[in-house]
């Protein structure tokens, strides 16, 4: 398999961000971002552990009940990013 470019995988994690713009409301699983991105689930849970790492997104690991998500996790957009985004977007 070929490398992939930084500079493809920096346009991919901006779609990822914008992708998680969109839906504010609603945290998003792993496979849900893989398949609107087209890519890998493996992959993809890379690229957000790296912006998670950044502090751009947030790993939810359990539901609204309390209970723990063993296997899969959701994701949103920090609420910091959120603002900032929506300052560039309203410019």
């Amino acid at each position: 398999m070929p490398k992939i470019s930084d500079k493809k995988i920096q346009k991919i994690k901006e779609g990822i961000l914008s992708l998680l713009y969109e839906n504010p409301a609603k945290p998003l699983f792993t496979v849900h971002i893989a398949e609107e991105m087209i890519r890998d689930e493996e992959f993809t849970l890379r690229l957000l552990e790296e912006l998670n790492k950044e502090g751009l997104i947030n790993k939810i690991q359990s539901n609204s009940d309390g209970k723990q998500y063993l296997a899969r996790k959701k994701w949103t957009l920090h609420p910091k990013v959120y603002s900032q985004y929506k300052q560039l977007i309203n410019q």
